[in-house]
């Protein structure tokens, strides 16, 4: 995972790390919570993600203003100087052609503002645990005493050899990770910003609100989230997915918030963020004798289907919804040339050399 690091300057005078890493088409990822470019590809809570984007894209990160490798001494951390980070970044970076645009956490806001404002730099817009309404924002009472309470815990102990204080924080975003992954999480969290700009990046996060702009996204969009997701409501990703024009929504069966490479969720959002974009993964890339290459996800809905699984089946088998296994289908008809699943069983049957 060899990667360029390079630093460009804001308007406002500040100095971001970004850095490019893999080949294919470009995808950018907006900053989260928290990253350090150097850290980042050792680390058991973030290296998978790495791997996957940098495996199948040009990827492109940087971290956040207040944090990393970039600038810590700077006085705006608020949502507008980010999306204009982002600009920043994206010129610096010479993307000649529309790239896809993933949008994580916080970053979902960041994504969807630079979406609407450039809509033609942008060919797919991924939101993964995103938030319209920030926990400061939030209409549920719960969701923002807790938010209130997380940034005052932060506030007194971030600093501290302690780290209880940040494991409160830290584990609310891998409730199922090691102790080597939180401890890891922890670590990080000291290494990678301030406590004042700890303090202070909670409270943008906190107050972002987006949803003015949900309805003028104009580019073609996937929202993931985790069912279970104790940092982002399940129900801000909802919302995201029915005011987004024609965005298309998948729940994955999780607690995290940062999806671990073990659990089958991970599986699955490698396997729409692929599909969704249109890339192949090295494996699947067939001799065209054999037939259109297919993805490792369609190549099990293929052999389920085959054995004469109906869609619900299909789903229950894989761990996906129904409706998910619906959108394998559609897409695996398209690579085959079919339009039916009749069509689709003589196509693999008759490709099949006989015994």
């Amino acid at each position: 995972m060899k990667q360029q690091v390079h630093y460009v300057e804001t308007a406002d005078h500040v100095q971001l790390a970004w850095a490019e890493t893999g080949r294919g088409p470009p995808l950018v990822k907006t900053a989260t919570w928290l990253t350090h470019l150097q850290h980042d590809r050792e680390s058991p809570v973030w290296s998978h993600w790495v791997r996957f984007l940098c495996g199948h894209y040009r990827y492109i990160r940087f971290d956040e203003r207040g944090c990393g490798m970039s600038d810590w001494n700077v006085g705006d951390l608020t949502l507008q100087r980010w999306v204009e980070d982002l600009e920043a970044v994206v010129d610096a970076s010479g993307i000649d052609r529309p790239f896809a645009l993933l949008g994580m956490s916080q970053g979902a806001a960041t994504a969807i503002r630079y979406a609407v404002r450039h809509p033609r730099r942008v060919s797919h817009l991924i939101l993964y645990g995103g938030y319209a309404v920030g926990g400061l924002r939030s209409d549920d009472p719960r969701r923002a005493a807790l938010y209130r309470a997380v940034m005052e815990v932060v506030g007194l102990g971030w600093g501290s050899d302690n780290p209880a204080f940040r494991r409160l924080f830290t584990e609310r975003f891998a409730p199922e990770g090691t102790d080597e992954q939180l401890a890891w999480f922890n670590e990080l969290c000291r290494q990678t910003t301030s406590p004042a700009n700890a303090v202070a990046l909670l409270q943008a996060r906190g107050n972002a609100d987006v949803s003015d702009l949900l309805e003028q996204v104009r580019v073609p969009t996937l929202v993931l989230h985790a069912n279970r997701d104790q940092i982002a409501p399940l129900a801000q990703g909802r919302l995201l997915a029915s005011r987004i024009p024609g965005a298309r929504f998948v729940q994955l069966e999780s607690c995290n918030h940062v999806l671990l490479e073990h659990e089958p969720a991970w599986r699955d959002f490698q396997e729409e963020v692929l599909a969704f974009t249109g890339v192949t993964r090295p494996e699947a890339r067939e001799d065209p004798a054999r037939g259109p290459a297919l993805t490792v996800r369609e190549r099990e809905v293929l052999a389920l289907l085959c054995a004469g699984s109906s869609n619900a089946q299909i789903g229950w088998e894989l761990g996906i919804a129904e409706k998910t296994a619906r959108n394998h289908l559609s897409g695996l008809y398209r690579k085959l040339g079919v339009r039916s699943r009749a069509e689709a069983i003589v196509r693999v049957v008759g490709r099949r050399e006989p015994d």
